[in-house]
């Protein structure tokens, strides 16, 4: 997808655009036409937000709420005020993100199951050396020199990563099965991969820590982690009543009003032989076996009533007495 620039004279008083490559591209208007290469950019729509701005406010509350009851739960742990609130929530691409993280890092890569993706979570090595002092019983104070978690160090400040982990996935009642993995580690990250570089990815930026120090963190979802979550989080649709019925009622037109309409009467329930039947002639009078038999009236054709037949005012008539039913 492409969108086009305004011209940009150059110094001489030509367009620069002039000696570009040509490109066709579609106006506004929906028609086709060309334009040099120099006024047309790319436009990755992947880059742009995948979540809308309703959405967004959702999962920032949701995550507001976490950090409330994850501060509590560290609290207890370490057995110190565990600070910790959201800075900012932000969508960025996956490439961009990577490459502005400090260098170096403490990255673990972690799974929520059955989602998909691979989520990443970054503490300093600063911080991760002040939580794991601090779980060993220290004052839970950074080292003054900068320098690399050993693996004890690092199996010890899992411990606290996955009690992280378990409280976001509790955070998700509406999916009950969710179980946190950490899959492993990473100091530096250009050697990550566990997303495309153009994906986009919602990254939190957190800010806390034991005591009153205070360090930045971050934790990144990728897209198909995130996905069915959100869906969980959409309102549900409001049952709409059903209103009062519209359809306007049947009106007579008198224009129909001299309509002829053939009206035929059927009588039933008479039974004679075949041999009695081969000898009617015209004149011939058929007895009826019981005369409160009851008769059906057909307009046009169609049977619409059953009536009883007699006499009203010396003619022969039927009286309605139920419609047909169809």
């Amino acid at each position: 997808m492409s969108e086009t620039v305004p011209d940009v004279p150059s110094p001489d008083g030509t367009a620069a655009a002039e000696t570009a490559q040509a490109v066709q591209v579609l106006t506004p208007q929906g028609r086709r036409t060309t334009v040099p290469g120099e006024r047309v950019r790319p436009y990755d729509f992947r880059q742009s937000g995948f979540l809308a701005p309703s959405e967004l406010r959702r999962i920032r509350l949701r995550h507001e709420q976490f950090l409330r009851s994850l501060s509590a739960r560290l609290a207890v742990l370490l057995r110190i005020e565990f600070g910790l609130h959201l800075e900012r929530i932000s969508i960025v691409g996956y490439q961009k993100f990577t490459d502005a993280l400090p260098q170096p890092t403490h990255i673990t890569l972690f799974k929520a199951d059955p989602l998909k993706g691979v989520g990443l979570l970054i503490i300093p090595p600063k911080l991760g050396l002040a939580l794991v002092d601090r779980l060993l019983g220290g004052m839970g104070l950074p080292p003054e020199a900068e320098r690399d978690l050993s693996e004890i160090e690092v199996a010890l400040l899992d411990q606290i990563q996955q009690l992280i982990l378990q409280e976001w996935c509790l955070h998700w009642p509406e999916m009950r099965d969710l179980r946190p993995f950490i899959l492993g580690h990473e100091t530096n990250s250009r050697f990550l991969q566990t997303s495309p570089p153009d994906a986009a990815i919602l990254v939190l930026d957190l800010k806390g820590g034991p005591g009153e120090y205070r360090e930045s963190l971050q934790m990144a979802f990728p897209y198909a982690t995130l996905e069915p979550l959100t869906r969980l989080l959409a309102p549900p649709l409001a049952d709409t009543p059903a209103g009062p019925s519209t359809a306007a009622q049947p009106s007579w037109k008198h224009e129909f009003d001299d309509l002829p309409v053939p009206v035929a009467v059927e009588w039933t329930g008479l039974q004679m032989t075949a041999g009695d039947l081969g000898r009617l002639q015209p004149g011939s009078v058929l007895m009826l076996d019981d005369p409160a038999v009851l008769v059906r009236l057909r307009l046009n054709g169609v049977p619409r009533f059953l009536g009883r037949p007699g006499l009203r005012g010396g003619r022969w008539a039927v009286e309605l007495t139920a419609p047909v039913s169809t």
